[in-house]
């Protein structure tokens, strides 16, 4: 995500088994050249970086297909293309040079590639690049699995929503309304209206994929997978290719926006019936994957109906008994991405593991849990082929790249066989990243990251930025990002203090759900501890000079602390921060809670209706909306807030900002009208790194 101010050209790489192909006469966005000034981290040469999306190991081990995006600053958009190597990282030649978008990477064979581009799924040739549409569907493809035995595919893909008759006569005559009539609640999710829905549909494979003849597996109106984050990993074929087993939320409208109870359910091609596999387990249900001898079949798996960030536990049912088992019993952290070993005795996956993201191993004899990776990073996701596991891996000071680890390793030590943005990287000098365990005030020990100042020298001083994450149930990991990206912050000259403050995971369940009901308890507590500790410790810090900033709950948190950013002691004028940023954050708690969609979220965090009085966590949550301490405010503030996000609504950033401006407070407005919870543009993304930038240089330097 990427380019003003940065020279732009089109390399030609040398791809010998490449056939270059144009579908439209838009400009092909290829390999930005850029040369890096004094090793600074600036944003620009954070979006001249390529951004790896999809990664697929052939069959026999042997290559590996990926896809890598570039981007164009001027065009304002990115540009998707495939690339192939050997499982050693060598002999990388680009297969595709087109101004679409490339995606969905699956090897049909060891020499044929298939992936979708536009409305279509292609068949590539690898060896000379030669294409052939598979098939072709009017509304597009999300994705798609190919069945073991090659003969079916299960395909992604989306229908309107019909508007029901009652409604429908009022817009006789108007084609040109753009009004809407709701009569439900999620009539909008995220980031978009629900004007359509995805499912999964069943198609035979011969010659090409029989698109017209497709069977849709879902009953209803229903979603397969579930938005807005389910992708192909929520369904996958048995091994004999005659069940498709899929996560689905059997729920719409009010039911939906009030419930995170999905099921896995097993559909039997030859028999056309349908089982729900997981009946009973009231919290989120998805992702099942069987096993190699197609005996069982293991899936993630939350307990509690309506607490999206309960523990995700790995269940594995045995499909002739059906008899389920928790394999997940003494083991307090998140198993994700579930993948069996070749012999099924055991079942891998990615933990969030005390500040960083590795793959585990479970013993399905034993329930022991064996960390397989090692080091200070995080892994996104990992193929697991003839005993080695590919994995797409990240950190706080590179993006991501594919590592190879052995997986019946202990702390493994990965060898990083890709090398997508080495030329740019190998003129960065990143900010130093300290891991450091503090006190809380309660005597509970918190990991924090302190990264260091890109030029830092040991006799100066530097500014300060805490960094207050969002979720709030997730992790502050060693993750990447073209948003919240602390070498970019390094580059500006700042120390960041990244703490993992009550309701992070990845340190037990009980250290999750401290913050829920308790939005402006310990974990606000565990902020101010991380500033004043390392602002009384580290001598390289002007503890005069501290910021801080963050989005969506990390919003919430700086909009918080400004109305407790007084009387504080040790500090000038009893003010432990000089500024602040919020981006995206909830404001005013009573005008959250009825413009949001997802309403379990704040049923179970904030504890349910703010009209609910007879309720202690209501009351005690209320009372700690930001909203409610504005005559404290005391500190410039910069608010940042965008149109398209349904999660945290335009309305509470322009609230906050006109009540700094009432307070005649020294604040800056940045509105994005077509952005959403995230920033994902590249020239908005440019302009947000900025503001960033000069709003803390205007204030802390």
């Amino acid at each position: 995500m990427k380019k003003l101010f940065i020279a732009i050209a089109l390399l030609a790489l040398v791809c010998a088994c490449t056939k270059k192909q144009e579908t439209s006469t838009e400009k092909v966005i290829g390999k930005p050249e850029i040369q890096v000034q004094d090793g600074r981290f600036t944003p620009e040469v954070m979006w001249a970086l390529g951004k790896m999306t999809d990664k697929a190991v052939s069959p026999d081990g042997k290559q590996i297909a990926y896809i890598v995006t570039y981007y164009d600053m001027e065009q304002n958009k990115g540009n998707a293309e495939i690339y192939l190597m050997t499982n050693e990282g060598k002999n990388v030649a680009r297969l595709t040079t087109t101004a679409a978008n490339e995606f969905n990477l699956v090897w049909d064979d060891d020499e044929t590639l298939l992936f979708c581009r536009d409305n279509d799924i292609i068949s590539m040739t690898v060896k000379n690049g030669k294409e052939k549409i598979i098939a072709t569907h009017e509304r597009g493809f999300e994705g798609f699995k190919l069945a073991p035995d090659g003969k079916s595919v299960v395909f992604i893909t989306t229908k309107p929503v019909v508007r029901p008759n009652h409604l429908d006569k009022l817009y006789v005559g108007l084609d040109k309304t753009t009004g809407r009539i709701n009569e439900d609640l999620m009539y909008r999710h995220w980031d978009c209206w629900v004007d359509e829905y995805p499912q999964i549909f069943l198609a035979e494979f011969g010659e090409k994929i029989d698109v017209e003849h497709a069977v849709c597996l879902i009953d209803s109106t229903f979603e397969c997978p579930m938005r807005p984050w389910g992708g192909v990993e929520q369904y996958n074929y048995s091994p004999d290719s005659k069940k498709i087993a899929y996560t689905c939320r059997k729920k719409t409208g009010y039911d939906y926006a009030h419930s995170t109870n999905s099921d896995i359910f097993l559909y039997d091609i030859e028999k056309k019936t349908t089982t729900n596999l997981s009946e009973g387990i009231m919290g989120y249900d998805q992702n099942p994957v069987f096993s190699h001898d197609g005996k069982k079949i293991a899936w993630e798996s939350m307990e509690r109906d309506g607490y999206e960030s309960d523990l995700i536990r790995l269940m594995v049912m045995d499909l002739t008994t059906g008899e389920r088992t928790n394999m997940s019993e003494n083991f307090d952290y998140y198993f994700t991405g579930i993948s069996w070993s070749d012999d099924d005795k055991e079942i891998l996956g990615v933990v969030y593991y005390r500040g960083t993201d590795q793959v585990f191993a479970c013993n399905l004899t034993t329930k022991e849990f064996r960390q397989v990776t090692g080091g200070c990073h995080d892994i996104h996701s990992f193929e697991l082929v003839n005993g080695k596991l590919y994995c797409d891996q990240v950190s706080m000071q590179y993006p991501s790249e594919i590592y190879v680890y052995e997986a019946n390793a202990v702390k493994g030590e990965g060898k990083k066989i890709s090398a997508i943005n080495d030329d740019v990287l190998s003129q960065v000098r990143m900010g130093k990243v300290e891991e450091h365990w503090i006190k809380t005030v309660d005597g509970k020990d918190m990991l924090t990251w302190l990264i260091y100042p890109y030029n830092y020298d040991s006799t100066k001083t530097y500014p300060a930025l805490l960094y207050c994450e969002g979720g709030p149930q997730s992790e502050v990991g060693q993750f990447w990002s073209t948003r919240w990206n602390f070498m970019v912050m390094s580059g500006a000259e700042y120390f960041i203090i990244a703490p993992n403050r009550r309701g992070t995971v990845g340190f037990g369940q009980a250290w999750t759900e401290e913050i829920s009901g308790d939005y402006g308890g310990l974990c606000m507590q565990d902020y101010m501890r991380a500033a004043d500790f390392f602002a009384d410790s580290v001598k390289q810090i002007d503890k005069e000079r501290l910021g801080a900033c963050g989005a969506s709950f990390g919003g919430y948190s700086v909009y918080w602390l400004a109305g407790h950013n007084h009387d504080v002691k040790g500090y000038n004028e009893g003010r432990r921060f000089k500024a602040f940023l919020a981006h995206n954050g909830m404001f005013n708690f009573e005008q959250q809670y009825l413009e949001t969609e997802e309403m379990w979220f704040d049923n179970w965090d904030i504890g349910g209706p703010y009209w609910d009085w007879n309720n202690p966590q209501v009351k005690k949550s209320y009372a700690n909306s930001p909203h409610l301490f504005v005559d404290k405010w005391n500190t410039p503030i910069c608010v940042i807030h965008s149109e398209f996000d349904f999660r945290i609504v335009a309305s509470e950033g322009m609230a906050a900002y006109n009540a700094a401006q009432m307070r005649h407070i020294p604040s800056r407005y940045l509105y994005f009208p077509d952005e959403t919870h995230w920033v994902l543009k590249p020239q908005n993304s440019l302009l947000w790194h900025r503001n960033f930038i000069d709003w803390f240089n205007t204030n802390l330097k």
